[in-house]
């Protein structure tokens, strides 16, 4: 397996990169656009995704960058919740809240496999690499 040089190329960062352009997308039209509350907060919780996944590969240790995975779990699970919101509240059709939902999902998945991977892997990550 090829080695991860840059944060870039991690498949979960990619997911949460698709899944912001879309909140991004659905949140700036209509009645979503008009409040200002629950669109700055889904947004950030967005954004907060691929933040803690560069931000956790950039540690360079394991420990740490599986913290910042599972805190990327937990900002997807706020996604998920304020799309109910969203829903319930009429910004969104159903339609585009299961594909927002299930990209959501689909990072989630994305982020737990590489939780186990670091998890199970001997590999310590460069910061503990000996000299």
């Amino acid at each position: 397996m090829a080695k991860i040089q840059r944060f870039e190329e991690i498949e979960s960062w990619k997911q949460a990169r698709q899944l912001t352009k879309m909140i991004y997308a659905c949140s700036d039209t209509g009645r979503f656009a008009e409040d200002y509350g629950l669109k700055n907060q889904i947004r950030r919780a967005a954004v907060s995704i691929m933040s803690n996944i560069s931000e956790g590969f950039g540690r360079g240790g394991n420990k740490e960058f599986i913290q910042f995975l599972a805190t990327a779990r937990g900002s997807v699970s706020e996604v998920q919740s304020q799309l109910y919101v969203a829903l319930d509240a009429g910004y969104i059709k159903q339609d585009q809240f299961e594909k927002l939902y299930a990209q959501a999902t689909d990072t989630n998945n994305t982020i737990s496999g590489s939780i186990r991977y670091l998890c199970n892997s001997s590999l310590k990550g460069a910061k503990y690499k000996e000299p």
